[in-house]
């Protein structure tokens, strides 16, 4: 062969090899981790707000992927956060109430139990009782949102390993005089009632702070959902993955109550807590983040001041929940399957479409 023949093989070689590693460097990772994160009672309009009244940059402005889902319940055009939840955790259309069951209130997996065979470790933070709709639909299967001592019965038993929130009395001060602070020992947990400290040598770790909810932003709760979100991630992180599941529980009540003070304060403490779970998920390379509301409440806009266009005053139309589309965040990898619009229900699918991957 002809030495400059030579030279074109090795160059077209050379130039094959520096694109196939090019491809292999430039895949996408999987996704190893998965950070759900719920504003409850969080629409379009409660995001907006941390643009308006937080002090430094929202860190929503932080996700390259934007969807909107749509909320309605099998039961009602307008959801409540059980049957949501129950959309999110295991991608089923249910009641008004409903806690991890079809309308037939028939028990459906969820997205804890699901990983937990995968070997992940789980965790749920939430800023209300641990027993509450939302938390409630990753871990329990009761028929009524409203029987606490009956969702409270299942955290003990469940494949959840981290947890923090409130409702204490539904687990030692119930009325059927069980105390379930002995089942959640027997069953590998210490349970921390004072304060939110880590204990190195826990299999499994419970905060149960306060008898019913943790208090709000504004009688000082202070950095709770941070540190105990800090905390879980610390705890969680693992060779084989987790699934850590986070809700601004008070954003909705806030919105109930048409206290826009209340409502702003607890937006921009979910807001802070994203900041530590984004860093975490850009120091680690394969943790996806997906961010939403079950629903929003009280139809909440940032209206303008008698035509003065730069003064805004917080308003609202209903002390109830309204059927309006709310939007997702996503981030990390797999986090383009997450724009568009779809149903609440999608988010379980597109999440298992990422684990069979």
């Amino acid at each position: 062969m002809k030495p400059h023949y030579l030279v074109i093989l090795c160059l077209v070689f050379s130039s094959i090899s520096i694109d196939l590693i090019a491809q292999t460097s430039s895949q996408p990772k999987k996704v190893k981790n998965i950070i759900f994160v719920e504003g409850d009672g969080t629409g379009l309009s409660q995001v907006s707000a941390a643009q308006y009244f937080k002090d430094g940059p929202s860190n929503y402005d932080r996700f390259p992927v934007i969807g909107l889902i749509k909320t309605s319940a099998s039961s009602d055009l307008v959801t409540d956060s059980a049957a949501s939840a129950t959309a999110f955790a295991s991608g089923k259309k249910t009641y008004n109430g409903a806690i991890g069951v079809t309308p037939d209130s028939i028990p459906i997996p969820t997205l804890i139990e699901i990983v937990s065979k995968k070997g992940w470790q789980t965790g749920i933070v939430v800023t209300s009782t641990i027993t509450h709709a939302t938390p409630a639909c990753f871990y329990a299967h009761v028929d009524d949102r409203n029987k606490h001592e009956e969702i409270a019965s299942f955290l003990p038993v469940s494949d959840v390993d981290f947890f923090a929130g409130a409702g204490l009395k539904y687990f030692n001060k119930r009325k059927d005089g069980k105390n379930l602070l002995k089942t959640f020992e027997e069953n590998g947990f210490i349970i921390e009632t004072e304060s939110l400290r880590d204990f190195e040598s826990a299999e499994k770790l419970g905060f149960l702070l306060a008898p019913t909810s943790m208090p709000t932003m504004l009688e000082g709760r202070g950095n709770f959902l941070q540190e105990a979100s800090k905390l879980a991630l610390k705890r969680l992180t693992n060779t084989n993955g987790f699934f850590l599941m986070v809700e601004g529980s008070q954003v909705d009540w806030g919105g109930h109550d048409n206290d826009a003070d209340y409502l702003i304060a607890e937006l921009i403490d979910l807001d802070n807590t994203l900041g530590d779970i984004l860093d975490f998920a850009e120091a680690d390379g394969e943790t996806l983040v997906v961010v939403t509301g079950d629903h929003e409440t009280g139809g909440f806009t940032l209206a303008a001041k008698d035509g003065d266009y730069n003064t805004i005053v917080p308003t609202f139309s209903t002390k109830n929940h309204s059927a309006t589309m709310v939007p997702v965040f996503a981030f990390g990898p797999g986090a383009e399957n997450f724009g568009g619009i779809y149903e609440n229900t999608e988010i379980f699918h597109k999440i298992m479409a990422l684990l069979s991957e």
